[in-house]
């Protein structure tokens, strides 16, 4: 697991390597819900992930050991991409975050955003950002005023992450907070957040497990 702390203010990195996948959610439960504790002054900003490890983790932060521990009033749950697909799909990283946390835990339902998946696009991807704005209080990103407490991320074959992949034109992009894309190599129209609102964030977090991503 990779533990990148790459905030406005602060461009520090490190790495945690720990034996497998379910010692990596674990580590991460024990982590987020530390940091979710101490954020004072406002809501704990996340945005969440799909993939397996991260799947481990939301069962893990849904389990007696953390369901009366983590701050869920005080948490505001966002994404950092999704599949054009309904919620239903097995295919939405919404459905497997709902299924094996969100379902189980007091979390109240106005504090969960999940990415809208119908009509066009690129208008979704306009309203979510809209989301975000009236969430963080600005339209504009401000220096030492992440968006986000956290961004969980994840790492494909290819380096992609999130739903940035490569040769696609939301690599380039510096203003909007959220973009979709149609990647050439992988199923899907998605919906992601850009550079820029991955960027304003006090920590970014890679979970990696497998020996497949270490080339990646």
């Amino acid at each position: 697991m990779h533990d990148m702390t790459v905030g406005h203010d602060v461009k520090t990195g490190r790495m945690v390597v720990l034996p497998d996948a379910e010692a990596i959610a674990r580590h991460m439960a024990k982590w987020l819900t530390e940091q979710a504790l101490a954020k004072t002054g406002g809501p704990f900003m996340i945005a969440l992930s799909g993939g397996s490890t991260p799947k481990r983790l939301y069962q893990i932060l849904a389990s007696d050991a953390y369901r009366d521990r983590f701050p869920w009033a005080n948490t505001q749950f966002f994404f950092g991409d999704e599949r054009f697909v309904p919620d239903s799909d097995p295919a939405s990283n919404y459905n497997m975050v709902e299924t094996e946390m969100l379902a189980h835990v007091p979390v109240p339902p106005a504090n969960v955003h999940p990415m809208p998946t119908s009509g066009d696009p690129a208008q979704a991807a306009a309203t979510y950002q809209a989301e975000l704005e009236r969430v963080y209080g600005s339209r504009v990103l401000e220096p030492g005023r992440p968006l986000f407490d956290v961004v969980m991320l994840g790492l494909g074959d290819n380096g992609h992450t999130a739903s940035l992949f490569p040769r696609q034109p939301v690599l380039k992009e510096r203003t909007l907070w959220v973009s979709s894309c149609v990647p050439d190599d992988a199923p899907h129209t998605r919906l992601t957040l850009t550079y820029p609102a991955i960027h304003s964030s006090r920590h970014v977090v890679f979970m990696l497990a497998g020996a497949g991503k270490r080339e990646a």
